[in-house]
């Protein structure tokens, strides 16, 4: 009878641990169910239930599709810049004409070319002031003048671009172009309206006195037209410089 007992606690033993063993095999498919589920977040929150869960998900799914949203308007944006040709177009003509008013592209075209030469030797005579005889700054700039007002798109002396911030300084016989000395003959050219800049010569008070100059100290002058001129872009310093107080 012993015997018997013994055989039926070591069947009871060994029914126990099979139980034991496929509850924890049970909880841990559960387990690795659920962490998949979630992915890896708690699939009950602190104080939830199934519809606190449910709600989360709504929540977060409605968050995702906003994100995209924004996105897609995003990428939408840029591909309409990208495929706006007509905009980058409108730049491209922007910068072009603030480098022509800048004088910092070539111009070409149908224009006037003004040389303007001193006196002869023979024409200093005793009695006559030598500044008679010269060409100075303003008979330059009296012609530069007129010229642009005429209708010069764009104008040279000395092969030299004239723009906004050039400086013509008379120095003896001689002419300062931003720095760099200059001898006669001195040449202008402009390409623009010829008839424009014809008249504006023409009607000019400062180039009709220099004229009387030719006529009377024999000044050079001499007018011509031409069908291709080309100035050429201003090469000089494009950044203002100027004096400072030391302190």
């Amino acid at each position: 009878m012993s015997g018997t007992r013994a055989r039926s606690r070591t069947r009871s033993s060994r029914g126990w641990s099979v139980a034991v063993l496929g509850v924890c095999l049970v909880a841990g498919l559960t387990a690795a169910a659920a962490h998949r589920t979630s992915d890896g977040q708690d699939l009950r929150p602190a104080g939830g239930d199934v519809a606190s869960l449910v709600g989360e998900r709504e929540r977060r799914v409605e968050q995702r599709q906003a994100d995209v949203v924004d996105l897609q308007r995003e990428i939408d944006a840029a591909t309409a810049a990208a495929d706006d040709a007509s905009g980058v177009e409108a730049i491209v003509r922007r910068l072009r004409t603030l480098r022509d008013l800048a004088g910092l592209s070539t111009v070409r075209g149908p224009g006037m070319r003004v040389t303007l030469t001193d006196a002869p030797r023979d024409a200093d005579s005793a009695g006559i002031d030598p500044n008679y005889l010269v060409v100075h700054q303003q008979d330059l700039q009296a012609f530069v003048n007129a010229l642009w007002a005429g209708g010069a798109e764009a104008v040279s002396l000395q092969g030299q671009r004239l723009v906004s911030t050039t400086a013509i300084v008379c120095v003896g016989s001689n002419v300062i172009i931003d720095g760099r000395p200059f001898s006669p003959p001195y040449v202008i050219e402009a390409v623009g309206d010829v008839p424009g800049m014809t008249y504006s010569l023409g009607s000019s008070p400062e180039v009709a006195n220099f004229e009387r100059y030719v006529t009377k100290f024999r000044l050079g002058l001499k007018v011509t037209t031409g069908d291709d001129l080309v100035v050429a872009p201003y090469g000089g310093a494009t950044v203002l410089r100027y004096a400072s107080a030391l302190s």
